[in-house]
């Protein structure tokens, strides 16, 4: 059964448009366990623009299920991991300009200082992800720099313009898919998965995880995050 992780970044976000306290992003994440997921995403970003320290470090006190932290692999955001300790590090470019994560990491340009960044992890047992798009080269640099997993960026299936191009981008995950899995890679997928078109990627074998967030966030305004997080299950499941 694939599992769901939900990123609560754009709770906070709303909350940082008013410098507040509200609402916030660790009691989003307790009705999203109560709901049924399987775990948070949080994206802890250089400039700090919604998720914030304090934050990272509640939700490891109070998450029960699995916490993934998303970040640059830069020096202090490894040392913030290894002091609080998620479950899995998702390793994401980033850019101080842009509104979301745009593409995956490039792996191949950046084996020698992945595999240095992966090892500190592991020597403190969390488990390693690289968010990477679905690319043959990018998957065996992923398996060469000693990553468990990869998370396959989905944003061009999900912004494919039509039904010929999302079928392409469709089975170039699967087939992406099929070869992290044999090279001993667990494989999650994520980015701009909505309720319309989650039910195809959430299809594919060697998925596990689907981590998504701005989707969820929206439909809980809506109609509230229990809610909105059962309903996702019940598609993906």
């Amino acid at each position: 059964m694939v599992r769901l992780g939900v990123n609560v970044d754009h709770v906070a976000t709303v909350r940082q448009a008013r410098g507040g306290k509200e609402p916030d992003p660790i009691a989003a994440a307790v009705l999203v366990d109560l709901a049924g997921a399987d775990g948070i995403v949080c994206h802890l970003r250089e400039d700090r623009r919604h998720i914030q320290d304090r934050d990272l470090r509640i939700l490891r006190d109070v998450v029960r299920t699995h916490l993934n932290l998303e970040m640059a692999a830069t020096e202090e955001m490894v040392n913030i991991a290894m002091e609080v300790l998620p479950d899995m590090v998702t390793l994401v470019p980033e850019k101080r300009q842009e509104l979301t994560t745009e593409g995956g990491l490039d792996i191949v340009s950046n084996v020698d200082r992945l595999t240095e960044v992966i090892n500190n992890l592991h020597t403190h047992n969390i488990v390693v992800s690289l968010f990477i798009d679905a690319d043959i080269y990018q998957i065996k640099a992923s398996s060469r720099v000693g990553a468990d997993y990869i998370e396959l960026h989905t944003g061009e299936y999900a912004n494919a313009p039509d039904l010929n191009t999302m079928n392409e981008e469709l089975e170039k995950l699967t087939s992406m898919s099929a070869a992290a899995e044999k090279l001993g890679l667990g494989v999650s997928a994520g980015h701009g998965l909505n309720y319309q078109n989650v039910g195809p990627v959430a299809k594919i074998a060697q998925v596990e995880e689907l981590n998504i967030g701005h989707s969820i966030v929206s439909r809980a305004v809506l109609v509230g995050m229990e809610r909105a997080v059962r309903e996702m299950l019940a598609l993906i499941q």
